[in-house]
């Protein structure tokens, strides 16, 4: 990798970091940077497993059908290079996997079977958290990066890290202000079927709401949707009408 120019780098980051698009597509911005990861060190193949909600990692992309199941595999037998950097927060480097069978008895066999003979997992990361890692599978034994080059690929996953926190920040701040602009649109409804029912009924406005819930409850209907048709369409709604 020590032979990529700057401005190739330059370029590389510039894509990873770019997820504040309209449209983002986790799946193709996963396979990009597989893609990109793989042609900075020309390895024979990448993956990439995602942490869900429980901190469980799943497979999420990969260079080709044959990484896909070396990285199931691995999640299959819980052990391998992907699990041991999301684990640590560190990365693995240079291991050469005919030698690897005491660290990994099953998962080493395996990936040699499949023709790969080094491999690498990169923990993609920010400060504490860990969210993920990139898996790097390699055709030499054990050589592919030097001193200079884990740096350089470890900050590639930070880079992508960062874009996908920020990208999940924004995604639940957007489903944040829709739940919160619902809740005000709901309010507004039930407020004006209050007041609408109190008139009708000629009761308080706490009873006419008493009521409408009421109503809700026995016939069950959402609140809202009953608040709804008190305003638009009383008479649809029998034992609520006009007595």
């Amino acid at each position: 990798m020590s032979g990529v120019s700057a401005e190739r780098l330059a370029s590389i980051f510039v894509e990873v970091a770019d997820t504040l698009v309209d449209e983002f597509d986790l799946l193709e911005f996963l396979h990009m940077l597989t893609d990109r990861a793989r042609s900075l060190v020309d390895a024979a193949a990448a993956g990439l497993m995602l942490a869900d909600e429980r901190g469980r990692l799943e497979f999420m992309a990969g260079s080709d059908e044959n990484v896909r199941l070396i990285e199931l595999f691995q999640l299959q037998t819980d052990q391998g290079p992907c699990l041991e950097a999301y684990r640590t927060g560190l990365p693995v480097i240079n291991v050469d996997l005919a030698s690897a069978a005491g660290r990994w008895p099953h998962f080493a066999p395996r990936a040699s079977e499949a023709g790969f003979r080094s491999v690498h997992a990169f923990p993609l990361r920010l400060r504490s958290e860990v969210i993920g890692a990139l898996n790097i599978f390699g055709s030499t034994a054990g050589g592919d990066f030097g001193d200079a080059d884990v740096p350089i690929m470890q900050a590639l996953a930070d880079v992508a890290t960062i874009g996908l926190m920020q990208e999940r920040a924004i995604r639940r701040s957007e489903a944040l202000t829709e739940q919160l602009q619902g809740a005000l649109n709901s309010r507004i409804i039930i407020e004006q079927a209050k007041g609408a029912l109190a008139q009708v009924h000629e009761v308080s406005v706490d009873e006419a709401f008493r009521r409408i819930r009421a109503y809700a409850r026995n016939h069950n209907r959402r609140l809202t949707e009953v608040a709804a048709l008190v305003v638009t369409d009383l008479a649809s709604l029998p034992g609520l009408r006009r007595p």
